[in-house]
């Protein structure tokens, strides 16, 4: 057999590429890697023996040195006919089997290590971080995704007994005896050691995910992280504090682990660490950075009573709160979950929504006079000014008779929304249970807790419709974008604001740019068809696509998560789908409409398809995109890496269809769209079937295989769209007609 060489840094094997030979390293050295891992090839070893009965590769293999190599042409199916020709060839097959599974197994064991090492690190750092806030008087801040962190659990792990099973048959295999050289033996000892080094490979994938998990919370794009919490820390009490030696030097640990965490943006870590060695050197001395007092601010002085007492609560009522937030305020840990924690922040959650209503009905009376404290509260959640800190308290009194709002450009601030309603504007949304107002209370009735009397005064009440608002719509969604649902707490307070208020706080200008960013790649995100007659000029049934953007209501928290509350209003398609994210959005607000807009495609594809959504006899994004994912280990397309990665993202998405295509949507924006393929090729296909790029970007990929085919048939079909315009056009011209706008309209659509 020929042997090719060579050069070092040459990639010979990219994963999930097709195995269709065996490579014999003749010189040489080459690496193996895999998600989280790696280890390398020498002399005598064979590329793809470990691979082989699943006929693709997993790992990427790159050449060392410059390395010489012989291939040989197999399948499994053909690999006893292989081993048959040569005692040698096979003798070689299985040491370097024997070999390479004994290097996998290292990795699996370190992996496993290292998981359970790094999730007693972050608990260590976060207590860690508790006690030097505790130390200063500062409430310890919460990063979001620590309510669901957890040390990791495998659902199915290797046996005890794989190891030493494996070490005794490599002894008994690479003897030189005729009784385990049989062709068909050697081949089933391949078969079968291959299925084993797949489930370590399985596990180890499950092992570098979780480790994922922690180094993003350690560091990440958006800042809600350990390095971010203790930095601030340390800038707060200033670099000659008697603890920033050892806050320091908490950081600096953290920067070690950092540094070993393959999973990690390597330029972003580089500027974050260059970032704050640039700090440290302009900290001046001093204590820290928060000097406000309240003669700094005395227009928010005694908040909490001018919020009351224009709510005109008893003065009961209002005591009740007044104590309810000042235990609050106390409180060392903010976040606690403790039982007392849990129930007194349950019980400021119902007196605030209460507080709420009755503040907001007084304000509909006369809202030329409602205070500038009671705007805060109405649009951050704003209650007490001490709770908020001081500087906060005064940014938001700065800002709260110019938010950068905009109804007119559909982003409106919850307070905003409600007084649409109240004006007949807008309509209430619907409840958790799916039922507009009408129709709720058509149910009231039919359980008899109100009146047919009741029902017909109701309907058109403006005050009951914005009630019904506040009572279904506002307190599910306000949790929900929180992002936190354990901790949380209507009351905006310092502790929740993890980055500057100013850079996250949302806007008319922020939402429209992150909505072109995202149509600039899904061009017919939020089009859906309709149907357009003209009989007067010819014209039957026309299908047309119509742009109908969402409407954005900023819920009053300072937040990391956004909610698709409704696709459409009433039955009508053509009105505004609506979406609710946080005023101060801690996470990147383009990232959260992304997924909102997954959502959105999703929900409004079963809207239109109705009873008939997962049918796959009438194709639609929902139907394919379901029977793909409950057919997925049966699918000849996938290769055996993409059917594991998707049985693990099954679990990340908690068995959720829908989830499962968000998350794949927002691979198709973030990073497909950019050129940096990350789904496999039948998730790719049906999404670029029903959420095709525009044609700027379909242009650039026109040379990548991996999109060649699926644009080849919807650059087909749209021709034949426009075949069809140009023929009905023709006929308009030479009647003489004008084409209608709406035909016109639609041609563009169609050349997007």
């Amino acid at each position: 057999m020929a042997i090719k060489e060579f050069p070092a840094g040459t990639q010979l094997i990219q994963s999930e590429q097709n195995l269709n030979a065996l490579h014999v390293i003749a010189k040489g050295s080459v690496c193996a890697t895999f998600p989280g891992g790696s280890f390398y090839l020498k002399k005598g070893d064979v590329i793809g023996i470990c691979e082989i009965f699943f006929g693709s590769h997993f790992f990427t293999y790159t050449t060392e040195e410059t390395c010489g190599i012989a291939s040989y042409p197999c399948t499994a199916a053909q690999l006893p006919q292989l081993m048959q020709k040569s005692v040698d060839l096979s003798n070689m097959f299985v040491s370097s089997l024997f070999r390479q599974l004994h290097e996998i197994y290292d990795q699996y064991e370190l992996m496993s290590f290292d998981c359970e090492n790094i999730y007693h690190f972050l608990m260590d750092r976060y207590e860690e971080y508790k006690s030097f806030c505790v130390r200063h008087g500062v409430t310890p801040k919460t990063l979001p995704a620590m309510e669901d962190l957890a040390p990791l659990t495998l659902e199915e792990d290797l046996e005890s007994w794989l190891d030493g099973y494996y070490t005794h048959l490599t002894n008994l295999v690479t003897e030189k005896s005729a009784k385990f050289h049989t062709p068909e033996f050697l081949a089933g000892v391949v078969m079968k050691t291959d299925q084993d080094i797949h489930r370590i490979l399985s596990i180890c994938r499950v092992f570098y995910d979780y480790k994922a998990d922690i180094a993003s919370l350690l560091m990440n794009e958006s800042r809600l992280d350990f390095f971010d919490l203790y930095t601030s820390l340390l800038y707060r009490i200033g670099a000659h504090d008697e603890n920033s030696t050892t806050l320091s030097a908490a950081i600096s640990t953290m920067l070690i682990q950092l540094e070993g965490l393959p999973s990690i943006d390597r330029e972003m870590y580089q500027a974050r660490v260059a970032e704050y060695r640039k700090r440290l050197e302009t900290l001046g001395d001093g204590a820290g950075e928060d000097t406000a007092t309240v003669d700094d601010v005395p227009d928010v002085a005694n908040s909490m009573n001018t919020i009351l007492t224009y709510a005109e609560l008893s003065s009961e009522a209002a005591a009740a709160f007044q104590e309810a937030v000042k235990k609050f305020a106390k409180m060392a840990d903010k976040n606690a979950s403790d039982d007392a924690a849990r129930r007194l922040r349950q019980t400021i959650t119902k007196q605030f929504y209460d507080i709420y209503e009755k503040a907001f009905a007084k304000s509909m009376k006369d809202p030329s006079s409602v205070p500038k404290v009671v705007k805060m509260f109405f649009n951050f959640g704003y209650m007490d000014e001490n709770l908020a800190g001081l500087e906060n308290a005064a940014y938001l009194y700065q800002i709260v008779d110019k938010l950068p709002t905009d109804p007119k450009r559909k982003v409106y601030t919850v307070y905003e929304w409600f007084t649409a309603i109240y004006q007949g504007k807008k309509s209430p949304s619907r409840n958790e249970f799916d039922s507009d107002f009408p129709t709720y209370l058509r149910e009231q009735k039919m359980a008899g807790n109100i009146t047919a009397a009741d029902e017909a005064r109701m309907v058109n009440d403006p005050m009951e419709q914005v009630l019904f608002e506040i009572r279904n719509m506002f307190p599910s969604v306000n949790k929900v974008s929180f992002g936190r649902v354990l901790s949380f707490c209507p009351i905006f307070s310092e502790h929740n604001v993890l980055k500057d208020l100013d850079a996250s706080l949302v806007s008319a200008d922020k939402v429209e740019a992150s909505f072109k960013a995202i149509r600039d790649i899904d061009f017919s995100a939020y089009y859906r068809d309709v149907t357009y007659t003209n009989p007067d000029i010819g014209i039957g049934k026309e299908s047309v696509g119509v742009e109908v953007l969402p409407d954005i209501i900023l819920m009053p928290n300072v937040g990391t998560r956004g909610i698709a509350w409704q696709e459409i209003e009433g039955r009508k398609r053509t009105t505004p789908a609506r979406m609710m994210v946080s005023i101060f959005q801690m996470e990147d607000l383009t990232n959260i409409l992304v997924r909102l807009t997954g959502d959105f495609r999703w929900e409004m594809c079963k809207r239109v398809q109705g009873a008939r959504w997962n049918d796959i006899s009438e194709a639609s994004l929902t139907s394919e995109y379901f029977d793909y994912i409950q057919f997925y280990r049966k699918n000849h397309e996938l290769s055996a890496d993409a059917k594991d990665k998707i049985k693990l993202s099954m679990k990340k998405a908690k068995n959720s269809y829908k989830e499962m295509f968000i998350r794949d949507y927002e691979s198709w924006i973030l990073y497909e769209g950019t050129g940096s393929p990350r789904l496999n090729k039948v998730a790719r296909n049906i999404i670029f079937t029903y959420c095709p790029f525009s044609k700027e970007i379909r242009q650039k990929l026109l040379a990548n295989p991996l999109y060649k085919e699926t644009m080849s048939r919807y650059d087909i079909k749209q021709s034949q769209k426009l075949h069809h315009f140009d023929n009905v056009f023709q006929k308009l011209k030479n009647a003489g007609i004008a084409i209608p706008e709406e035909l016109q309209k639609q041609y563009e659509y169609l050349n997007m």
